[in-house]
Parts: structure tokens; sequence; C-alpha cells
């Protein structure tokens, strides 16, 4: 398996106005949009870890060389 990244959308359940994308390294082999297709269960465990934020929208993307771990 290939690491992925999982690009959240996510917005404050207090604020909805107030939103940021989150960064999570997905190990996923297939296509990115493969990846945003089988992505809603690793989703819903990071909300429910973070129950202060909603997701709003998802992609997935191959790691950019020059990105910081």
């Amino acid at each position: 398996m290939s690491p992925i990244d999982l690009v959240v959308t996510v917005c404050a359940v207090l604020s909805p106005a107030t939103c940021e994308e989150q960064h999570l390294m997905f190990s996923y082999d297939g296509s990115p949009r493969q990846c945003a297709m089988a992505a809603p269960p690793y989703i819903a465990r990071w909300v429910g870890e973070h129950p202060k934020w909603q997701a709003v929208r998802w992609r997935c993307e191959y790691p950019h060389p020059n990105d910081k771990a």
C-alpha cells in the first residue's frame, strides 16, 4: 500500500464559517478517486476523535515531494 494524502475540509460545529483543511496520511493502494470513495469510514473515525469539527468535503492526492513531513 502506498501513502496518499487525504485532504479533509472541516468546519467548526459551533461556527460553521470557521473551516480549515486537515491533511491525513492514508495508506491506500488505488487512485485518488478510489481513495476518496473509500475514505468515509476513516473520516468518520477522525470526526469521532474531534467532535468540535464536522467534515464538509474531502479529496485524495498523491503526496507532494516538496512537502514537509
